[in-house]
């Protein structure tokens, strides 16, 4: 009775496929998160009789063949990096992007992390870092008598000094973008790195060799769509029943062929 196992492969898979909608559900309000969905694959099949194989010395072939398949399997769990809705905050060192590219942190490992969560603050020496104090690339420093903070949509980041009126340059902003973003390992906290899936970052100013451009005042949202979400989560959820549904008609099944005398 091949159907018990292949019904119990459908409900891991839709097992599965729950743990990533609720991960999507419970990450609606990650700044910057990029939601994923699984994907899936059909099994090996058993050839009971091959199409094409011959059955008389005319030459008269198998049109069809008998093909038994013995389930599924999970492929991939995709992250779909959609550009999410932008949020205004107020806040002089949020800074969201609308395009493709990513900002450079730099871990404590001297790794280069890569993330759209441009929800920044200074630390105590004046550098612009993350929530967790990791700072971007390149580095800036803001100094302490900086009375105001203007980020340009090309990254360029200026300070207002005591009563000066003219701006000073303090650093830019640059961002990386990638030949396949969804290849990026996530690493949490909103952090990801590159892996041979995604290929090399192309570095270069926001506003440049389609990177996107920055705005100052905004933060990026997640790309988590509620309605889509619970649509999937009923579907995946009516799947693993049908699929429960086989176990137990197969396990009556059984037991019909077992009281025979």
């Amino acid at each position: 009775m091949k159907s018990l196992h292949t019904a119990s492969t459908g409900m891991m898979a839709q097992q599965l496929n729950v743990e990533v909608i609720s991960n999507n559900i419970a990450n609606m309000r990650t700044t910057g998160y990029k939601r994923q969905r699984a994907e899936f694959q059909d099994l090996l099949y058993q050839n009971l009789r091959r199409q094409g194989a011959s059955t008389s010395a005319n030459g008269s072939t198998v049109p069809s063949g008998i093909q038994v398949g013995v389930g599924v399997k999970t492929g991939a769990t995709y992250r779909i990096m959609s550009q999410g809705s932008l949020a205004f905050t107020e806040k002089k060192l949020d800074v969201a992007i609308r395009g493709e590219g990513f900002f450079q942190i730099e871990l404590p490992s001297g790794q280069t992390g890569y993330t759209r969560d441009g929800t920044f603050e200074r630390d105590a020496n004046g550098n612009l870092v993350t929530l967790d104090g990791y700072q971007i690339v390149p580095n800036i420093v803001i100094p302490d008598n900086a009375r105001d903070i203007s980020i340009g949509k090309n990254g360029t980041v200026e300070v207002f000094l005591d009563e000066d009126t003219a701006a000073v340059n303090v650093g830019q902003i640059t961002l990386a973008r990638f030949a396949n973003k969804a290849g990026l390992e996530a690493i949490g906290d909103n952090l990801l790195l590159e892996t041979p899936s995604s290929g090399t970052p192309n570095v270069s100013v926001a506003t440049n060799a389609g990177t996107g451009s920055i705005l100052q005042n905004f933060v990026e949202q997640s790309n988590v769509n509620a309605v889509q979400e619970i649509s999937e989560l009923i579907t995946a959820q009516r799947a693993y029943e049908m699929n429960s549904k086989v176990i137990t008609v197969s396990d009556e099944m059984m037991s019909v062929t077992a009281r025979l005398k």
